[in-house]
């Protein structure tokens, strides 16, 4: 029988062990939010205190996504996993046990909120970078997609059970069963036999790390769109997480059951989008999706606003769902597909802290706007803006880029790995020392502009790969002579450098070479920073 194309990813046995146990594990999370909002509106009924709530589980990502990233990315991904699962968990068992006491006030909530919203921080850009492990890459937008579809069905699920959990035994029976669905993550992760990737360089040491992450990031243009375009899609889209609870007990009167109703509709909404988004990807692209979720969101949360009617509310969440979904996941996989292997736990950390941190200004700007202007009127300006917003920055594509044709000359060649030096021995030892590296070319004077706007893309490849910094110098005596400088910080960075390229980077290169008119191909060079030697 041949399974759907969203379901083709659950083939491979670790992704299935993996996407089951975050099914558990989010469906615990939803629970606890549910809980968390609504006991919120008994300790602090203002819409800013209730959003409150929301800003303390995504304020976290916003603060650590890119030390995240970089942690995940230099050490065992598995066992990194594992120790956030463990934080999660002992901060949702202390929360059940003083919300059981009766000793928790509303700071309380936020602060303990804020512990896991930690752990979730930690956790998330390791998480999203297993994905591209343990699934092939023709199947990893569909893997993507499905991550989106089952985090909706818990959506779905994890709200309406939460809601009732509420009514029938208190907030704290969600906080106890979201603290033990953690458990089970912690048990699929020690089942999964990661093979962790072979490295013959030493591990890239925090700060590093970072620092290439937020290059590879300013010089990928794709990544940058996609960043932009997720920050101002949650932006605004976030009005309904601080809101919602309150709308439901104020506006439309009703109880802490039609709440995880709300929620469930907008799953229902979002898994059903998810199943049809692999169909809507063969016509229409990743600008177009994109720009029309972000429509059909502030659709939605107009009429969310207008409500008066549970109808009408059940109505409003499943069309957002739809717009949740597919905005979303295109965004994340345009993400993901935009960045290799060596930098995705950085780059996806550096596009959370966007999108979260839109989540977060945006809770936090909903719930002052709620204050001022009333929930139905600051929703229905929040679906304006993210509907006007989408539109204005469509002009970003994050389609990735035909990639150039590799051209028949090579890239300049590297010299040799070993230093001709024997002294330099114990310089490179300590691995300190800045690298500069040069590369000569002879160009004809009428391919000057040509050769100017491919080293403009070179500039980027040298960047994206871990420079420092980058110099272009034409020789004003001679206009047929150009040194091409990038520095790096050290020697095992430049010896990553090669292992940091793609074929499209290699090609670039490439198409560089390829204008060089010297009677050898053009020179590389290699200069180690020397400290002198003070007068004896």
């Amino acid at each position: 029988m041949q399974l759907p194309a969203a379901l083709l990813p659950l083939r491979h046995p670790a992704f299935r062990l993996l996407w089951l146990a975050n099914l558990c594990s989010n469906t615990g999370m939803w629970m606890q939010n549910t809980g968390a909002g609504w006991m919120m509106t008994s300790l602090a009924p203002s819409p800013l205190m209730v959003s409150m709530v929301q800003v303390a589980s995504l304020l976290p990502v916003f603060l650590l996504a890119l030390p995240a990233g970089a942690l995940a990315d230099i050490v065992d991904r598995r066992h990194y996993l594992i120790a956030a699962q463990a934080w999660i968990a002992a901060a949702g068992t202390v929360l059940a046990l003083l919300a059981w006491q009766g000793m928790l006030g509303p700071w309380g909530l936020v602060a303990l909120t804020f512990a896991i919203g930690a752990g979730t921080a930690m956790n998330s850009p390791a998480w999203s970078a297993t994905t591209p492990e343990v699934v092939p890459r023709q199947d990893l937008a569909s893997a993507i997609v499905l991550n989106g579809i089952g985090f909706n069905i818990t959506r779905a699920i994890g709200p309406a059970i939460g809601g009732f959990t509420v009514a029938s035994a208190g907030p704290e029976a969600t906080f106890a069963l979201n603290a033990l669905s953690f458990m089970v993550v912690i048990v699929a992760l020690l089942f999964w036999k990661r093979e962790a990737p072979r490295a013959g360089l030493p591990k890239e040491h925090f700060l590093s790390a970072m620092r290439a992450g937020i290059g590879f990031t300013r010089n990928s243009p794709v990544l940058r769109a996609t960043i932009l375009r997720g920050f101002m899609f949650f932006l605004f889209a976030a009005a309904v997480w601080g809101l919602l609870p309150l709308l439901v007990r104020q506006q439309l009167g009703l109880g802490p059951e039609w709440l995880g109703l709300m929620l469930t509709s907008m799953g229902v909404g979002a898994v059903g989008a998810g199943f049809l988004l692999p169909s809507l990807r063969s016509r229409l692209d990743r600008n177009g999706t994109v720009t029309g979720a972000a429509i059909l969101g502030g659709m939605a949360l107009v009429l969310l606003g207008q409500a008066h009617h549970w109808f009408v509310g059940l109505l409003a969440m499943f069309l957002y769902g739809v717009a949740w979904i597919t905005g979303a996941s295109t965004l994340q996989a345009s993400a993901q597909l935009s960045v290799p292997g060596w930098v995705r736990a950085r780059a996806i950390g550096i596009y959370q802290f966007a999108t979260f941190g839109g989540l977060t200004f945006g809770s936090a700007l909903s719930g002052w706007g709620g204050e001022v202007l009333g929930i139905g009127w600051a929703l229905a300006l929040s679906g304006a803006l993210c509907a006007i917003s989408g539109v204005a920055v469509h002009r970003f594509s994050i389609e990735p880029p035909a990639a150039p044709p590799r051209d028949s000359s090579p890239p300049p060649a590297i010299p040799a790995p070993e230093p001709a030096a024997p002294a330099l021995a114990s310089i490179l030892a300590d691995d300190s020392s800045r690298v500069l590296e040069v590369v000569r070319y002879q160009i004809d004077p009428a391919d000057r502009g040509t050769f100017l706007a491919i080293m403009a893309e070179c500039r980027q490849v040298r960047l994206r790969s871990g420079a420092l910094g980058w110099r272009l110098f034409e020789d004003v005596a001679h206009p047929e002579r150009w040194v091409e400088f990038w520095l790096v910080e050290s020697w095992t960075e430049h010896l990553r450098e090669a292992g940091r390229m793609t074929e499209s980077d290699l090609a670039i290169l490439a198409a560089a070479a390829a204008l060089h008119r010297g009677p050898v191909p053009p020179e590389a060079a290699r200069y180690l920073n020397v400290p002198p030697v003070p007068p004896s």
